[in-house]
């Protein structure tokens, strides 16, 4: 090694642990001049030297190129979001929950939930080869070239290792207030709160403009296939991931009891505003990785950790007027109009007064001073009248018997709380399923928002979902704010939908009690739209988890010749209306070995990858867990099995080599 490429490696060694102890630590071991001194001596090197460049370089945390556009990325293992608790009730029945479940007591860990957004880092023999949103859980964006502008992350760990780092990216209060700064000078809108500041950052398409935010990062857990050998709880892998180098939250507490963790909360509920980043909460989770696995996850959470979210932050305004707006299934829902107000971070000027019912038992009047909050630092709502401040000159109000769109009268349906227009040709209902229909969680059809379809539908353009696979670009350009480019994008958008699995379209259509689990569920059992729309109603209760609601709703939906009518025309347009996921077929899992049995990989195997191995086993009905525990039915040990082996051979669990594992799947 020459002279030259030894001082590019030595001073690549000395920016990364300046960096990792002024960004990662908070703690610099070098004034910034010396940083930057080391900084234009490497540059001037790699400029004059090209071929000395390092992947890991501190010079390419910015790259010069502006995307077009960002890549989908779906996520191994989905990144699902939190079940809440919003006082000590809440959390005590968590820990009863726990406890009833599993025979040893539990340790929690309490880390302090970050506002900011969800990411994860995939490292490869120890170096950073993606980041990427959370998105929906499952599909995310792939956001690396912003992610390595992010100071914090390493673009290197200290060994060659492969993980996937989960965590929250967010922007400093002080990073904050001097964005606002500079866009009140040139005169540009005030972002909100620090964490729509951060999305929108990660979220630029010039990496340059990212780095000018100075974000940072907290990593919370690994996700993947798998985790680390030896590496058996929480805690510890929190642990790990800091001696890697990746950035974790220092304000972490392993509690013993439930106590100790309303402990930690209370502590926190009073500190919350000392520290240099927003915190909206506190995250518990059960430390112990077996327990986690024998406590499982529920359709959108994991059953083994809770989000705690502080009180929210009241204020006092006035309610100058309450507006009617009518949802896709016709519930006319009274929104109050409030003078604009800072709550938590962000202006209120509207806050939902849900229904009647609740104007009535609070008495709320147009005029009226109120108490006004955000519901879980979320949605806001109206807590209460002040009514020592009323002058006699509020007017009550009373809802209308009459839908505020379409004029047609309003019906409560037995016991329901809300008044509802019943009339199917009412345009705000037909606007509302339009734009349900092409939702992210739907047939995900981007740049069709509430906006353009509202121009669509006065355009006379789009009457049902079915009229969007007719739009053309030369259509769509003459629309307000709607380019050449957009008008193609949203056309290609609408025409890559028409590969989507039913399970999407069936919940596109808004079928009344058929949420995203139970459309997903009866396209797995009926595999297309023909056996779904003849099934009859004892054959849909006969479905796991579809109950008496859920059938009614469906015989009575697809019984209306206008429904079949715009199935057709669904069809006629190119959709698959088909399953297109994976149909495990019964006769094979009957004879399964590996039938309804849970599994642990472990060691490293040589013929099959592990990601290879788990769809292998899953489609003969095992299901693939990370961790050891009492209810683990067998193991698979490769070469160099570590930790788990050692525990299933404690608990007298079941172990098989790579070879009979293969041996039972041929």
């Amino acid at each position: 090694m020459d002279k030259l490429e030894q001082r590019v490696k030595e001073l690549n060694k000395l920016l990364y642990d300046y960096g990792y102890a002024y960004h990662v630590l908070d703690e610099p071991i070098v004034p910034d001049a010396v940083y930057d001194q080391y900084l234009q001596e490497l540059i001037a090197l790699e400029e004059q030297n090209p071929n000395l460049i390092l992947p890991d370089s501190p010079t390419q945390r910015v790259g010069a190129v502006v995307k077009d556009g960002f890549q989908k990325v779906t996520h191994t293992n989905p990144m699902l979001s939190l079940s809440n608790a919003f006082n000590e009730e809440d959390l005590r029945d968590f820990d009863r929950r726990i406890r009833g479940i599993i025979d040893e007591s539990p340790t929690y860990v309490c880390e302090l939930k970050i506002d900011g957004l969800a990411v994860s880092l995939l490292y490869e023999n120890g170096m950073l080869v993606r980041g990427a949103t959370r998105g929906d859980g499952t599909t995310g964006e792939d956001i690396t070239s912003n992610i390595k502008t992010i100071r914090s992350i390493p673009l290197r760990l200290k060994d060659v290792v492969t993980i996937e780092a989960r965590g929250e990216a967010y922007m400093p209060k002080s990073s904050f207030i001097k964005l606002n700064e500079e866009r009140a000078e040139q005169g540009e809108e005030l972002l909100a709160n620090p964490r729509n500041a951060a999305a929108g950052s990660l979220r630029q398409l010039d990496p340059k403009m990212a780095a000018s935010r100075n974000l940072s990062m907290f990593v919370y857990g690994m996700g993947g296939d798998g985790t680390v050998e030896n590496v058996d709880q929480h805690s510890e892998a929190l642990k790990f991931m800091k001696e890697q180098g990746l950035p974790t939250n220092r304000e972490t507490r392993v509690c013993s009891s439930i106590e100790e963790v309303l402990e930690f909360i209370q502590e926190w509920t009073a500190k919350r505003n000392d520290i240099p980043y927003e915190i909206d909460g506190i995250v518990i989770k059960v430390n112990d990785y077996s327990q986690q696995e024998e406590l499982g996850f529920t359709a959108k959470s994991p059953r083994f950790a809770i989000a705690y979210k502080f009180p929210a932050e009241e204020v006092v305004t006035t309610i100058i007027d309450i507006d009617l707006t009518v949802g896709r299934t016709g519930v006319v829902t009274p929104t109050a109009i409030l003078e604009p107000a800072q709550v938590a971070g962000s202006t209120v000027q509207r806050a939902s007064l849900h229904n009647e019912d609740l104007i009535r038992e609070k008495d709320i009047r147009i005029g009226d001073r109120v108490i006004i909050r955000k519901a879980g630092d979320i949605i806001p709502e109206v807590v209460a009248v002040i009514l020592d401040e009323r002058k006699g000159t509020e007017i009550p109000f009373e809802m209308p018997s009459n839908c505020p769109i379409c004029e047609s009268d309003l019906v409560r349906i037995e016991e329901e709380v809300a008044l509802r227009c019943v009339n199917p040709q009412c345009p705000a209902q037909i606007q509302e399923g339009i734009y349900h229909f092409a939702s992210r969680n739907a047939m995900n059809i981007e740049g069709l928002g509430e906006k353009v379809v509202e121009q669509l539908f006065r355009e006379q353009l789009v009457v049902d979902v079915s009229d969007l696979y007719r739009l053309t670009v030369d259509q769509l350009i003459n629309l307000e704010r709607m380019g050449l480019k957009s008008a193609t994008n949203l056309v290609a958008a609408i025409e890559t939908s028409k590969e989507n699995s039913m399970e999407r379209v069936l919940f596109g259509l808004g079928i009344r009690h058929i949420g995203e689990k139970a459309a997903k569920i009866l396209s797995e059992t009926f595999h297309n739209f023909d056996a779904l729309m003849q099934a009859t109603r004892e054959e849909f209760t006969a479905v796991f988890e579809i109950g008496d609601k859920m059938a009614d709703s469906l015989v009575t939906y697809f019984e209306q010749e206008e429904v079949q009518q715009l199935i057709e025309r669904l069809r006629g347009a190119g959709l698959h209306l088909q399953y297109t996921g994976k149909i495990i077929d019964a006769s094979t899992i009957e004879n399964s070995p590996f039938a309804g049995k849970t599994i642990v990989l472990t060691g490293k195997l040589m013929q099959l990858t592990r990601p290879e191995a788990k769809e292998k086993i899953e489609a003969l009905g095992g299901k693939v867990a990370g961790s050891v525990s009492k209810k683990t039915d067998l193991v698979i040990a490769g070469e160099e099995a570590g930790s788990k082996l050692d525990k299933a051979t404690s608990l007298g669990i079941e172990v098989w080599d790579e070879q009979k594992l293969l041996d039972q799947l041929s």
